[in-house]
């Protein structure tokens, strides 16, 4: 028999399920107090560590403390080394003692020969094959011929000797190649239609000696 509603057995009533705790909930735990909040409140709660305010940063405070290394007002900082000047190439020559020793002695030496116009033309550093130009006119070929002659003559006494000679026995323009000196030994007309002076208008004219330096 079936057995009366009221008198059967009764049927077991499904397990009661955990609610589930909204993130709500747990927030209003905390702040009412019952059990320890996960996390602190954002709000009101003071994080672990130093407080922003009241309490002092690791290493110098920005207001009132010194900082490391000199001070910006009234420290003296260490002044740089001025750079020093370049050298001015029309009171600086970049040519050999050597080179200006030969150049005066065939200036010496075209002095004996009587020569006129002399000059010594320091071109070292703008051009690449000679440091001194030596200029001088003579009177006419004969004259230009003994300034070439007596020139190779006292130099050879000297142990200098030319590398070439050009322009004989015309004897127009004779040029002497020493190495770093280069001589040109021009007639007046000559010397006028060239016009080395002008094409070297920048170069340093070195002193003309009036006569050889007295040795010790």
């Amino acid at each position: 028999m079936a057995s009366k509603r009221t008198g059967g057995p009764k049927v077991e009533s499904k397990k009661q399920r955990p609610k589930i705790q909204s993130s709500h909930g747990v927030r209003a735990r905390a702040a009412s107090g019952d059990g320890p909040p996960k996390r602190a409140a954002r709000a009101g709660a003071p994080r672990a560590g130093v407080a922003r305010t009241g309490a002092p940063r690791s290493g110098a405070a920005r207001d009132g403390a010194p900082r490391t290394g000199p001070a910006r007002d009234g420290a003296p900082r260490a002044k740089k080394a001025p750079r020093p000047a370049a050298p001015d190439p029309a009171t600086t020559s970049l040519a050999s003692d050597e080179s200006r020793a030969l150049a005066v002695a065939i200036a010496i030496a075209a002095l004996d020969k009587k020569a006129v116009g002399l000059e010594i033309l320091d071109v070292a550093g703008k051009i690449d094959y000679a440091d001194f130009l030596v200029l001088m006119t003579g009177r006419s070929d004969r004259q230009v011929t003994a300034l070439s002659q007596g020139i190779e003559e006292a130099l050879q006494k000297k142990g200098w000797r030319p590398l070439s000679i050009e322009g004989l026995p015309h004897a127009t323009w004779v040029l002497m190649d020493y190495g770093d000196v280069v001589v040109h030994v021009f007639q007046d007309e000559a010397r006028g239609l060239y016009d080395l002076e002008g094409l070297w208008m920048d170069a340093r004219r070195i002193p003309v000696p009036l006569s050889e330096p007295a040795r010790d």
